[in-house]
């Protein structure tokens, strides 16, 4: 077990799992997400900066593995990303020592980095809401619902709430706020994209940027995306036959014996080819003993 405390949250991994729980004064985003259980699978890197007062420690996903990554296509501040952790000084060997476990569990496990075809994640659980600007919204797992405040258009507000079953939802968008440009969280219905400016679409919040919170408005996204049914795959040309999917082979044990050996071996390939630095393939090779 690996784990280090800091000011900014706590994050340790056993191996298997990467779990991360926000500090008490951490960014709205990362508390309302709470405590987060990332399997290795889903992880493509990490890495430690250091910098004069300590460092960042960095969770690099598979590209589509988490909902709110998704949600956020890379628009998150640093101070709102749930997989970025801030290292005081004092923690910095941890923290190093942290990123060689997982670097070796990724070694050893063979760890693709590349995008997944799914979530491997289950995203913020419901009911969850958030927002600000002109409204909020909220998700309850069924049911998208929009409610408006003093400062929404009239156009808005005459109408009173929206509710949004989450079938007719064909599309959700968040747009944080930047510099002068109003952000929103915007939903698709039928396929469409409504041409009005967020400030005028019932379909929409128009976020302004006045204060965190409004960025809880991506983990509303996210727990749309990750709930909103999968399309449909196309079907095959009418001429050809369709071939049945191929079967995929059983995992082995993660600690069946042959597996293990045959890891031995392809660590010592990998150093024999000046891939792997000394200190790395013994570490590497120690933790493989272990489990024999």
């Amino acid at each position: 077990m690996a784990d280090i405390i800091s000011r900014d949250g706590t994050w340790s991994f056993d191996g298997d799992t990467v779990r991360i729980v926000p500090g008490g004064k951490a960014h709205p985003v990362r508390q309302d997400l709470g405590e987060l259980a990332v399997p290795l699978h889903a992880v493509a890197g990490v890495s430690f900066e250091p910098d004069r007062k300590g460092g960042r420690l960095r969770l690099r996903l598979r590209a589509g593995a988490c909902p709110v990554l998704r949600a956020a296509d890379g628009r998150l501040k640093d101070a709102a990303d749930p997989y970025q952790l801030v290292v005081e000084k004092d923690r910095t060997g941890v923290a190093e020592y942290l990123v060689d476990e997982i670097r070796n569990a990724l070694l050893i496990e063979q760890v693709p980095d590349g995008p997944v075809d799914g979530f491997l994640l289950p995203g913020p659980s419901v009911p969850v809401s958030g927002g600000g600007g002109d409204g909020t919204a909220s998700f309850d797992g069924q049911t998208v619902r929009l409610t408006w405040n003093w400062k929404a258009e009239e156009s808005k507000t005459a109408g009173g709430p929206v509710t949004l079953p989450l079938p007719e939802v064909t599309g959700v968008r968040w747009v944080p706020a930047i510099g002068l440009e109003n952000g929103s969280l915007r939903f698709d219905r039928g396929g469409a994209v409504s041409p009005a400016p967020a400030k005028f679409d019932p379909y929409s919040l128009e976020l302004w940027g006045l204060s965190k919170r409004e960025y809880t408005a991506v983990l509303v996204a996210a727990a749309v995306l990750v709930r909103m049914p999968a399309p449909a795959p196309a079907a095959a040309p009418a001429l050809e036959a369709a071939s049945p999917p191929p079967v995929p082979a059983p995992a082995p044990p993660a600690d069946d014996h042959d597996v293990l050996l045959r890891r031995l071996r392809e660590l010592g390939a990998l150093y024999e080819a000046g891939i792997l630095t000394d200190e790395e393939f013994a570490t590497a090779k120690r933790a493989v003993l272990k489990r024999l």
